[in-house]
This record gives structure tokens, C-alpha cells and sequence, in this order.
């Protein structure tokens, strides 16, 4: 099969373990795009961190997108617009947060540039904090101080603490929030029928590719969607078991050049 769009996930696949993209994943992506392919970061990140890897791998240059937040925001890294994008419905938030209140859990947003937290900050919210690169503000009273539209809630905290949380908020938002780990710490709380495999048909008419010549790769179950939808779904050595399972094609890890072998064998 001829691929010509490449979804690729960052954290966990593209990236390797200390969050660096080595030389050999680049330049696959480069020689692909310089041969006619697009390429599309799809990340559960904010924009801000994920713009210094999409400028790594010149995706202005070669038309590439940007899919942030799980699908919840796509931009066109050519013009630097917004082309397709859902809001998280902000009405639920002090729902949320009640529901949350006897739990050690924390809950983040995103406005263009900073992180803002409620006032139960853990260990795992700084991490996000470091990826991104950015300033966190802590706020006593979530819900009254997020003031401007948003398109995700992360919640972060020990991993069984937040598995019971994903349960409880399953249950109680079934058909009003898609809800998924992003990694065993993090958990997305997104708009329903946003997800990474949800928005990438809208991408694909828009460009004119087919989901035959769509390849994708990711490791987590943020990941799944994508995975699934693509003609060619690969998962990395390190993905998660169900990733794996629904995958076509199970490649390296992602500290092996997963995502390059692949390439160099099957699409170069």
C-alpha cells in the first residue's frame, strides 16, 4: 500500500524514554515527507508541546498538521490555523470537581499557554508541567477561575486512585464525556465523540487521502481509536496489550526506533 498521511503519537512512540525524538526516527519522517508523504503529530498534549517537534520535523515545510488533545484541536502547521476543533462542555465542570472532592486526584486545564490546577497538586502534575514547559497556576476555586473556553480536563494522580476515578466518571457522564488513560497517572476527560480516531476522517476528506493509505502509531489506550481506524494500524513493543491486540502490525519500541524501522522498511 502507498501511505500517505503518517499519524504518529509522541509520548511513549515517536519519543523515547527520556521524551527525545533520536536521529534515526527523524530522519525516516523527513526522507518520507520529502517523498511525498504528510505527516500528522497526534498527541494528547497542548499545542506549545508539541510545536518544537513539529518544527524538528518540518511538518510547515511538507503541509503536516498538528492533532492536540486527543483530536480536540487539529491545525495546519502550513498556515497556522485551526481547522477542525471541539470545546469540553464547561458546564460539567463543577460536577466534576465535586465528585472529585474526598479524592487526592488533580485536575488540570489549558488556556493557550499555562497549565492551571485545582489546589491538589501531586507529583504527577508536575510532570506535565515539565513537558510542556510552561507556567502552572494553582487555583483555590477551579470552576469560578477557568474563564475562557478549554478543550480537555486531565486528571492526574497514583494510578489505583485514579482507575476507581475512571469507573465512578464513567458511569456517571456515559454518553456526555469520553473519558481514557493517557498513561497509568494521567486520565483525559474529553467531548464525546472527540478522540484521535474520531477526528482523523474529517482530516483525511479534507486532504483527500483514504483510510487505506492512512498509517498510524501509538502505545496507549489514547491511542486506540487511531489505531484502530487506520488502514495500517502499528503498535509499539511497548503499547499497552490491548493497543497491540486491535494492531496490525506490532513494531519496536519506542527506545528501539520503532516507529523508523517501520518506516525504512515498509514505506521508504
Amino acid at each position: 500500500m502507498d501511505y500517505k498521511l503518517i499519524a504518529v503519537d509522541l509520548d511513549g512512540t515517536l519519543l523515547n524514554s527520556k521524551k527525545e525524538i533520536s536521529p534515526r526516527n527523524r530522519y525516516a519522517l523527513l526522507e518520507a515527507q520529502a517523498q511525498g508523504k504528510r505527516v500528522v503529530i497526534a498527541s494528547g498534549r497542548h499545542p506549545i508541546g508539541v510545536l518544537p517537534i513539529a518544527g524538528d520535523l518540518m511538518l510547515e515545510r511538507y503541509g503536516g498538521f498538528i492533532m492536540s488533545f486527543n483530536g480536540g484541536i487539529i491545525i495546519d502547521c502550513r498556515t497556522g490555523k485551526t481547522v477542525a476543533g471541539k470545546l469540553f462542555p464547561k458546564e460539567f465542570l463543577g460536577d466534576i470537581i465535586s465528585v472529585l472532592k474526598g479524592t487526592n486526584v488533580t485536575v488540570m486545564t489549558f488556556d493557550s499557554q499555562k497549565i492551571y490546577a485545582d489546589n491538589k497538586v501531586n507529583d504527577y502534575t508536575f510532570i506535565e508541567r515539565e513537558v510542556l514547559k510552561t507556567d502552572m497556576i494553582v487555583l483555590d476555586d477551579f470552576v469560578s477561575g477557568i474563564k475562557f473556553d478549554i478543550h480537555k480536563l486531565l486528571l492526574a494522580g497514583e494510578p489505583d486512585e485514579l482507575n476507581r476515578c475512571q469507573e465512578m466518571l464513567k458511569r456517571r457522564y456515559d454518553g456526555l464525556l469520553e473519558i481514557y488513560k493517557s498513561a497509568p497517572y494521567y486520565l483525559e476527560l474529553m467531548p464525546f465523540g472527540v478522540s484521535k480516531g474520531s477526528m482523523l476522517p474529517g482530516l483525511l476528506e479534507n486532504i483527500g487521502v483514504s483510510r487505506e493509505e492512512l498509517l498510524a502509531f501509538g502505545d496507549s489506550f489514547n491511542d486506540l481509536t487511531m489505531i484502530g481506524y487506520a488502514g495500517m494500524g502499528v503498535a509499539m513493543d511497548n503499547a499497552d496489550p490491548e493497543v497491540k491486540r486491535i494492531s496490525n502490525f506490532v513494531c519496536e519500541s519506542n527506545d528501539d526506533d520503532g516507529v523508523a524501522r517501520f518506516i525504512e522498511k515498509y514505506v521508504l
